[in-house]
């Protein structure tokens, strides 16, 4: 089973991929997504979004600047304001 997940800025679609979970700062705090996750959104805090590409890997960073987050029957998307690198 894998997550579908797709970082976003105003620009352009920065990544499209299935991966095994996704961290994400969210501003009540951090929340991690998996296949299957219930239905929800949140705003995002400044911070770094962390993707496991596999069960046991070794989690890519990739710093956010605010946005929101959703969780949805296609998977988590995230509409950052900006994305570093």
């Amino acid at each position: 089973m894998a997550l579908h997940f797709e970082l976003v800025t105003p620009a352009k679609l920065v990544r499209s991929e299935d991966v095994h979970m996704v961290v994400v700062p969210g501003t009540e705090g951090e929340f991690g997504v998996l296949e299957g996750h219930a239905p929800f959104m949140s705003t995002i805090a400044d911070g770094a979004l962390q993707v496991y590409k596999t069960a046991n890997g070794a989690p890519e960073q990739i710093r956010i600047t605010g946005g929101f987050a959703e969780v949805g029957d296609a998977g988590l998307t995230v509409l950052a304001e900006h994305v570093e690198g």
